[in-house]
């Protein structure tokens, strides 16, 4: 969340930058209640002092054996009229804080000002676009040839929106998800950790999902916990109400879970294959730094996630997100697109994001920058390193022979036993 001073204090600032973002967002009723909250602290105060100069001529009295049974019924009148004051300054401070919890993040000074994903400015490419002399298949026709992946039966178990993996299709998930959390573990300095895929209402709440975003997850019910949309959720609240060491810091971690989102506004959009799909497999990468560092450390975690698909070969592009597409937490993302050739463009793959306080704010993350100073918060970064789901996507697509087999890039090989080529099943 932001800090309520800045509402208070730049409200030009925050304006700008809802407008920057294509937001139609009033802050008047929020000035309104602060104005109101003011002028409640204000009698309070009047209140106490007047309480005060009552206490004090009472002691007088007292010392002259006066009578101060007025004085005292007024006392308690004042003290009766302070705490109606406190239950309504309790129920504004909950109104506002409830609304700042709906205001997204401002959007750093290098993201460029636009309306959809159309604006978004390529800052760099890898490799080149992979040339067929036959009309390459979309993934999903390819793991139907395969036979490594079965939407129906996922269909048939679940929902629409589920698939299962069978055999060479399972085996390729965890590959890549053993592959991704090596080379995060054991050469970019990540820790991993094993987390809950249940979280409660304040963690979600922490990183952003709530209250923005709940038509969008999974709750259960009679239970104020939901299952994850990303890993990111449980990785960063692991040090919420914390004040972590200034040499802690930075601190980087990385996870693998299955993610679950119900997609709620996106009906209609990429019904087929693994695209988008209610249950898919991703590993996170995490970081909690200084909020000095936090731009360099999202070039060197953009640098991070791009190792995965150089290793595997797979030609992309990178884009920062222009305003009208960031997302709500995020003041500055990278997302990382790979290139489809089955399905003729680029898709997201990963979404780099520096959250700057944001996340802290809400999560109370902090930091103590020197030995008995005041503690700041952190800065948050994640990124998808990477969505498992959709590695298979261009995987498939990228490496498709037109004999309907796919060759296993050589980085993945070690991870699937030998195999170096799937084949088509069986008929």
């Amino acid at each position: 969340m932001l800090d309520i001073r800045l509402l208070r204090e730049e409200r030009k600032l925050i304006e700008d930058a809802l407008a920057k973002r294509g937001m139609n967002v009033s802050l008047k009723a929020f000035y309104e209640k602060d104005s109101k909250r003011l002028e409640l602290l204000r009698q309070a105060e009047e209140l106490k002092h007047r309480r005060n100069l009552i206490s004090k001529d009472i002691g007088v009295r007292r010392a002259k054996s006066e009578d101060t049974a007025v004085l005292l019924q007024e006392v308690k009148s004042i003290g009766t009229e302070i705490d109606g004051i406190h239950s309504s300054l309790d129920v504004l401070e909950k109104e506002l804080n409830d609304f700042v919890l709906t205001i997204p993040n401002v959007p750093h000074a290098s993201v460029v000002y636009g309306r959809s994903s159309d604006e978004n400015p390529v800052v760099k490419t890898w490799g080149t676009k992979k040339e067929f002399s036959f009309t390459p298949y979309t993934h999903d026709e390819l793991a139907a040839i395969l036979g490594i992946i079965d939407f129906d039966r996922g269909a048939k178990i679940a929902s629409s929106g589920f698939s299962v993996s069978i055999g060479s299709g399972a085996a390729l998930e965890r590959a890549l998800i053993n592959f991704f959390l090596d080379i995060h573990t054991r050469e970019q300095g990540y820790t991993e950790l094993y987390v809950p895929y249940v979280v409660n209402d304040v963690s979600m709440t922490g990183t952003g999902q709530l209250p923005k975003f709940k038509e969008d997850l999974f709750k259960i019910e009679g239970e104020e916990l939901y299952l994850i949309p990303t890993s990111e959720v449980p990785i960063t609240n692991i040090h919420a109400k914390e004040i972590l060491e200034k040499q802690f810091l930075p601190r980087y971690y990385t996870a693998y879970s299955p993610c679950f989102r119900k997609e709620a506004g996106s009906y209609g959009k990429d019904t087929k294959g693994l695209i988008r799909q209610h249950q898919f497999n991703k590993v996170e990468i995490v970081k909690l730094v200084e909020p000095g560092s936090s731009y360099d450390e999202l070039e060197s975690l953009l640098i991070d996630a791009e190792e995965l698909l150089k290793r595997l070969e797979l030609h992309y592009r990178v884009v920062s997100l222009c305003s009208g597409d960031l997302g709500f937490s995020a003041a500055k993302t990278y997302d990382i697109e790979v290139w489809l050739p089955g399905q003729n463009e680029y898709r997201e793959i990963s979404s780099c994001s520096n959250f700057e306080d944001f996340q802290a704010r809400r999560a109370g993350i902090k930091y103590r920058p020197a030995k008995g100073g005041k503690p700041a918060y952190v800065h948050t970064l994640n990124g998808s390193g990477l969505a498992v789901g959709r590695t298979i996507v261009a995987l498939l697509e990228n490496y498709q022979q037109e004999d309907e087999s796919v060759v296993i890039p050589e980085a993945l090989r070690p991870y699937m036993n030998g195999v170096t080529v799937l084949k088509p099943a069986k008929k």
